[in-house]
């Protein structure tokens, strides 16, 4: 495939390509009988030599590369439709042992998909599900009713609904010492941003990728207050009384997806008592995660350490992804 790391999808990666001129093409897994690499509702996104996101890897994504490189190509060619679905037998067709049957969605994009691509980050910035409706051709639609997701089955003429939800975390991090350049490491390769926030700005590496953005300031708590709704704080200063002022800041919030604290048992009960002392409801002392990171890893390397904790805020991301999807089916259906 590709020497350099892959990178996770984004919306706002097709959004860019598209303005630029760009062809590509967005693969989506809309239906997955038994066993297979991904779930519903992966994807990739696949021009003439680059690709960014995953359906699984192995002989199912060449082939997904395969159609939708053959779309690119033959995108002005009279008739050839701008989406198809293709049904892969991932056993008989490709050898595969996951023996499950994947529907592939292909769309080549043009600019006329920069509306909705457009709606669809700006839901996700506002922490909210959507769902488009995707026909054979034409425009895409939103916010399908009752009957709309009833005509679309009920005809089977190709128009498919396609839930999206906001999977990308927001990750605010002080910190830039060894435990916060090794956390950047492991983060880099997951769909999230990361905004990293140190007073010393000679702790921050050059050649960041886009998804890191590195803020040096001698004002922490307003990065705080500029956050978005659903953030993943985590505060690892050099300074413990900087550490305080960061949680105290945070407990003024009551939107953030998670918050950690860097240090021990002690630490923490030290914080807490301060805390409460300064006007912290102690109700939502146990809002606040310390010590951080996955239990049975023991190891206090930096390394070890971030692989810990990355897989906490994973956990929380899951919890996060399902109960938005439990929450717009109700929304949707009724």
């Amino acid at each position: 495939m590709q020497d350099a790391p892959l990178k996770p999808f984004r919306f706002a990666d097709a959004a860019r390509w598209v303005r630029a001129g760009v062809p590509v093409a967005m693969v989506t897994i809309v239906d997955v009988k038994g066993s297979a690499p991904r779930d519903a509702g992966i994807r990739m996104l696949v021009t003439a030599d680059d690709l960014v996101g995953t359906i699984g890897g192995g002989h199912l994504e060449w082939r997904g590369m395969d159609i939708a490189r053959a779309m690119l190509a033959n995108r002005h060619v009279r008739g050839n439709p701008p989406r198809r679905i293709e049904r892969i037998a991932l056993g008989p067709t490709l050898g595969q042992c996951c023996g499950g049957v994947v529907k592939l969605a292909f769309e080549v994009l043009d600019e006329t998909d920069l509306p909705w691509l457009d709606t669809v980050q700006a839901a996700f910035r506002a922490g909210r599900a959507i769902e488009r409706v995707v026909p054979p051709a034409g425009p895409v639609g939103f916010a399908p009713s009752r009957a709309q997701l009833a005509t679309a089955a009920l005809q089977g003429d190709g128009t498919w609904i396609d839930t999206l939800v906001p999977d990308a975390m927001h990750v605010v991090l002080f910190g830039a010492g060894h435990v916060g350049h090794a956390l950047v490491k492991v983060l880099s390769t997951l769909p999230c941003h990361v905004h990293w926030v140190d007073e010393r700005d000679t702790l921050f590496p050059a050649g960041l990728p886009d998804t890191i953005e590195a803020e040096p300031t001698d004002t922490p708590e307003a990065v705080i207050d500029q956050a978005p709704p659903g953030a993943y704080f985590i505060v690892m200063t050099h300074s413990h009384a900087l550490d305080q002022q960061l949680c105290e800041r945070i407990f003024r919030r009551t939107d953030f997806a998670y918050f950690g604290l860097i240090g021990s048992r002690t630490k923490r009960a030290r914080f807490e008592h301060r805390m409460v002392e300064h006007g912290v409801d102690p109700a939502r002392l146990p809002e606040m995660t310390c010590p951080m990171g996955v239990a049975g890893i023991t190891d206090k390397a930096p390394a070890m350490i971030a692989v810990a904790i990355v897989a906490q805020l994973l956990q929380v991301r899951e919890q996060r992804i399902a109960a938005l999807r439990a929450q717009r089916l109700e929304t949707v259906l009724p």
